[in-house]
């Protein structure tokens, strides 16, 4: 362990809600992930170029009256469910029942293009000579979901949105853990939101050539992190929570704990605006760890940024083996991107939900559909494949030693976030 002192506050994990291409189960998802089961499919078949994404089977009115969905996106839509589900999860409830003050509680969430169906629905109305929705902008405003979140649960504290790209979740979770231990708030509900699947925006990727391409049938195993064959990554959408809280908050409301969120940093590269940074990676992992009292060797998972385009998956292996060093052959490595697809503003907060079940279960979900590793990403990763339908205790790759694993968010504009969890 390094000498650097640890905050006297300790966060701890309480809660975990996710609205997922894989469901709105976080167990049962992390289940599917351990399978290796893919959610990515193709969509829009009238592209002339073909596109795959995870798409989320959401029921809305599960959530929401007729009523009470005028001007609220599915962006929002699927933040009020994770929140919903994650308060459930650690046993709390909306209003007076939320186990704090409400002024004592915040909310921090990650939304990289807020309401896009409601943008899209606006442009084309428009372009119709229809009469606009007289909610598009409250309906597609990144912040929209945050609030929708705090009016239903009733939280009069921080209510604070992210926009930064892929590590939006990633860094509202980041503010949240600081907000705690600086005393500003004993619980905050921080995770992120996304619903980008309209298709002039995955036009609008394609044309960027970063998303996935893909052969016929082949959809579901387009997007290969680390494999010699990448061609980039499959969108996503999908919303995760988690709740967080100090430690004797916690402990005296007599709380299910998940995991520790031991050190949270950003840094930004700094140097362009899209093409990743070895160095700019390298002092967000390296400044996590000083923040959370461990060495490298003492991390022995990493959940991948790992979109599976060839230069985003080069530089990220680079900074591990130069973050690690020797101890880089004990890092075990995954993207989980390849089953459930890149939910951008929200991908850090379901690859944090991820990787706290990963730590708590001790299973590794596996990096899937890298049959060709790259030379160039030379890492230890996660390779094992259970067939579909085992038990979830019998999938994913063991790991009876996992103290601390880490989760890797970097961003288009420069800005890297990493969140690294301890067992308590």
């Amino acid at each position: 362990m390094m000498n650097t002192p640890r905050p006297t506050v300790r966060v701890v994990v309480s809660g975990l809600g996710v609205i997922s291409p894989h469901g709105d189960d976080a167990q049962a998802m992390f289940s599917a992930l351990l399978r290796g089961e893919s959610a990515v499919r193709q969509i829009f078949p009238e592209l002339a170029k073909p596109a795959a994404a995870a798409t989320v089977d959401f029921d809305e009115s599960r959530w929401f009256t007729k009523l009470q969905l005028a001007g609220v996106d599915r962006v929002s839509q699927m933040a009020v469910a994770a929140s919903t589900l994650a308060l459930q999860d650690a046993g709390l409830d909306s209003g007076e029942k939320l186990g704090a003050d409400p002024e004592r509680v915040g909310i921090y969430c990650g939304c990289s293009i807020g309401g896009a169906n409601a943008l899209d629905t606006a442009y084309h109305t428009s372009m119709r000579g229809g009469r606009m929705p007289p909610l598009s902008i409250p309906a597609y405003m990144p912040n929209a979901p945050a609030a929708h979140v705090a009016m239903r649960h009733g939280v009069k504290g921080n209510v604070i949105t992210y926009s930064v790209a892929c590590a939006s979740a990633a860094v509202a979770i980041t503010e949240a853990l600081k907000a705690i231990r600086n005393g500003e708030v004993d619980m905050a509900i921080a995770g992120g939101t996304e619903a980008q699947l309209v298709q002039r925006g995955v036009e609008a990727w394609q044309a960027m050539q970063t998303l996935s391409t893909f052969a016929p049938g082949e959809a579901a195993r387009s997007c290969k992190p680390f494999a010699a064959d990448r061609t980039g990554f499959a969108l996503g959408e999908g919303a995760a929570f988690l709740i967080l809280e100090s430690a004797q908050h916690a402990q005296a409301r007599r709380a299910r704990v998940y995991a520790e969120l031991a050190g949270a940093s950003l840094s930004c590269d700094a140097t362009n605006l899209t093409k990743p940074d070895t160095p700019g990676q390298s002092r967000a992992l390296r400044s996590a760890l000083a923040q959370a009292g461990l060495n490298p060797a003492d991390v022995g998972y990493c959940n991948a940024h790992g979109t599976a385009t060839k230069i985003g998956d080069a530089v990220e292996a680079e900074t591990l083996r130069a973050v690690w060093g020797s101890s880089v052959d004990q890092l075990r490595v995954s993207s989980t991107k390849a089953l459930h697809g890149h939910l951008l503003g929200a991908t850090g907060g379901l690859e944090a939900v991820i990787t706290v079940l990963a730590l708590h279960q001790r299973r590794l979900p596996p990096n899937a559909h890298a049959e060709q590793l790259d030379p160039a990403c030379a890492l230890n990763l996660v390779l094992n494949k259970s067939a579909a339908g085992d038990l979830a205790d019998e999938a994913g790759e063991p790991m009876p030693s996992l103290q601390a694993a880490a989760s890797n968010s970097f961003a288009f504009g420069g800005t890297n976030s990493v969140l690294l969890f301890t067992r308590t």
